[in-house]
């Protein structure tokens, strides 16, 4: 990987300062007078410019940089930021300079529509279709990248959403992991007359992600409906999720939503058995020394109906993408179709630690690997995550709403009628 910039800017005016540097021929094939990028066609090696809000994948970033450039001749000049609204502010700034973004990393939903609406972003079509077909990403994901009939970006990661839990309180307590719904309540019965948390929840960013699990194992449908606001927030469906949600708490199953202490540390302390996290959350167990298999494990959470046809798994997934004006841009598209293969994804997933949307990488991680071959079965039905899922105003009232409900669960319907009112007042405008 090339010189690498660690950007945390508090102003714009030096994240453009920074990518304005370097004009002309910058050793990635393309220059002024018309590169490969402006004739279509495709330079057999050099350097693309990457940028990312996720500053702290470096390392990983490194390592798959060095495997491109051995497996078909293209690195990256990593730029990356901390701060995401900064980041957000360069990206959009920066397709109105000489200066594009080659290829970046982005977010799905409206955040992408908005891009893709000002023509900034390179269709990607033809390189889904092929890896549809060819068995290296899942049909279920292309919705998340798809507008207007057309597809844009690939996935830069997936990750699924599960419940981690600590191997030895559940062997102090006699506990097995659970194979329905009513399984796991029984366990978190067990655990809380033990006076044992059995879930970790927190009222700050994450307070959602109890309403995603109880709503898209209760009635998918009306999940997904809420985020393109075909469905209220006060149909009964939803508020019979809050009600139980409510129930939960006061049952004494969930750790106090205003604790401080990270929630790995709590899961390998034993101060609570279960975390609802994405598979990313591997590498931070890891970094405790806690050994998978032997301290902890995973399991994908049961319908809470167990009348559907398909169990519910949450997926969150963010875009690599490729600016549609770059000069570089076919340089960008043949990247990230070796993105999408095998080689490059078991390159990716054991470096991040991670599961992989390719079925065809090798993981090294013998659960991780399971659960992808897991994803792609027939009995599993992939949801977006809400974060993702819902429009940028909702999400906004959303998580102050369910922030406020598990600090002082009640009624549910104000924090209901709240949400609903911003989104009936998003949709209008749409």
């Amino acid at each position: 990987m090339k010189h690498t910039r660690m950007l945390a800017i508090a102003g714009l005016a030096g994240a453009l300062a920074l990518s304005a540097c370097g004009g002309g021929d910058d050793g990635n094939g393309s220059s002024d007078d018309g590169g490969p990028g402006t004739n279509g066609t495709v330079a057999d090696s050099g350097t693309l410019k990457f940028y990312t809000d996720k500053a702290a994948w470096e390392p990983q970033f490194d390592q798959v940089s060095a495997a491109s450039e051995d497996q078909i001749g293209f690195d990256l000049d990593f730029t990356g930021y901390s701060d995401a609204d900064t980041y957000s502010a360069f990206i959009k700034q920066s397709f109105r300079t000489a200066e594009k973004p080659t290829l970046f990393t982005w977010h799905t939903g409206d955040a992408l529509a908005e891009l893709v609406d000002e023509g900034m972003v390179a269709s990607t079509g033809d390189l889904w279709a092929e890896a549809i077909a060819n068995g290296d990403v899942p049909e279920d994901l292309q919705q998340y990248y798809t507008y207007n009939g057309d597809q844009y970006c690939v996935p830069l990661n997936v990750a699924y959403w599960v419940l981690y839990y600590n191997k030895h309180v559940f062997a102090d307590h006699g506990l097995e992991p659970p194979q329905t719904w009513d399984d796991l309540m029984h366990i978190a019965e067990t655990l809380a007359d033990e006076g044992i948390p059995a879930f970790y929840q927190t009222n700050i960013l994450f307070s959602f992600v109890w309403f995603q699990t109880l709503l898209a194992g209760s009635d998918p449908d009306l999940y997904e409906a809420l985020g393109t606001g075909e469905a209220s927030y006060t149909d009964p469906g939803v508020v019979a999720v809050m009600e139980q949600w409510g129930d939960m708490i006061e049952a004494g199953y969930f750790s106090d939503p205003g604790l401080a202490d990270d929630p790995q540390v709590l899961l390998n302390n034993g101060d609570l058995a279960m975390l609802n996290f994405g598979t990313f959350f591997t590498g931070s167990l890891n970094a405790l020394d806690m050994t998978s298999g032997e301290d902890y494990d995973f399991f994908v959470i049961p319908n809470v109906n167990p009348d559907l046809p398909q169990t519910s798994l949450i997926v969150e997934t963010g875009p690599l993408c490729a600016a549609e004006e770059a000069d570089d841009r076919a340089e960008a598209v043949a990247y990230m179709d070796w993105w999408l293969g095998a080689d490059a994804q078991t390159e990716w997933a054991n470096a991040r630690g991670d599961v992989s949307f390719n079925p065809n990488a090798e993981i090294r991680d013998e659960r991780l690997a399971d659960l992808g071959e897991e994803a792609n079965a027939g009995d599993i039905r992939l949801i977006e995550r809400y974060f993702e899922a819902t429009p940028q105003p909702v999400l906004t009232a959303a998580l102050d709403g369910f922030g406020a409900f598990v600090t002082n669960p009640g009624d549910p319907m104000p924090i209901l009628e709240n949400i609903q009112a911003e989104a009936d007042a998003y949709w209008a405008n749409q």
